[in-house]
């Protein structure tokens, strides 16, 4: 029996030989990475490259734990190091970019609404928080919760959908030359609904029970192929079609708990059968 010294010591020198994995810690830097980008194109006023970057540490976010369980390479310390890689990421970095681009300035508001100079500077950045700590707050909870969960769904909308979803908001318009203050309400909106949807109960289908070997029913592949054309033919550039994909996840876990509420409503007003 080693002692508890002796132990933490085993621990240490077990660490030090084995070191980290590379590969899958590699993708989460280039994720880290990428999340660094769009905070400092975001300063420098680069919009569309600070949301591009935040989509490309969303796929690489998603590539490091596939990568992972592959070369049966999992670690504590990847765990750790990608949920910090995602708090700035998909945390800070969206907050800071929807932030520079539509929120630091409510300033005109003051004499159209009568609201206090205290709100109309604070307005923007309290928007922007509010974000940034709902995203924490959703990390921490995945972390503590995810070996009790329902891994076919999210409790809550996970921070990368939400990070997409802002920075979706921002390369679509600025597509279309729209300044953020043009549309800061609606960016103001967006962003708290996105943070509050994060800390939220609502479920979100996760995908991860998706088996590409089994067989599907036909309507399956008709609804599928039917989304498809909906989104390409009421989107017409890459960057709308990621705002309207990123958008109906969003509100699908809103959609889940309302099917949800009316299938219960509908099984509890169904009498029992008669005995006998």
């Amino acid at each position: 029996m080693y002692e508890p010294r002796e132990h933490k010591l085993f621990i240490k020198s077990r660490f030090a030989r084995r070191g980290i994995y590379w590969l899958p810690n590699l993708f989460t830097t280039v994720a880290l990475f990428a999340g660094f980008y769009a905070i400092v194109q975001a300063m420098n006023g680069r919009f569309e490259h600070a949301a591009i970057a935040i989509f490309v540490a969303m796929v690489f976010d998603g590539l490091d734990g596939r990568v992972a369980r592959f070369t049966r390479t999992q670690s504590a310390f990847g765990a750790e190091y990608d949920s910090l890689s995602d708090m700035v990421s998909f945390g800070v970095a969206p907050a800071l970019v929807v932030y520079v681009w539509a929120l630091q300035d409510f300033s005109s508001l003051k004499s159209v609404l009568g609201l206090g100079p205290w709100l109309t500077t604070k307005l923007g950045w309290i928007a922007a928080f509010i974000y940034c700590a709902c995203a924490a707050l959703r990390l921490a909870r995945f972390n503590t919760t995810i070996d009790v969960a329902d891994k076919r769904f999210f409790q809550g909308l996970p921070s990368p959908a939400a990070a997409c979803l802002i920075a979706g908001l921002v390369w679509a318009l600025n597509e279309y030359q729209i300044q953020g203050r043009e549309v800061r309400w609606l960016a103001w909106v967006l962003t708290v609904f996105a943070g509050l949807t994060m800390v939220s109960n609502f479920k979100f289908y996760s995908g991860k029970d998706i088996n590409l070997r089994k067989s599907v029913p036909f309507s399956v592949v008709v609804l599928l192929a039917l989304a498809v054309v909906a989104l390409v033919t009421f989107a017409n550039t890459l960057p709308e079609m990621l705002l309207a994909l990123f958008a109906s996840y969003a509100f699908s876990g809103y959609g889940i708990w309302i099917y949800e509420r009316v299938k219960s409503t509908r099984s509890s007003r169904t009498p029992p059968p008669a005995s006998g």
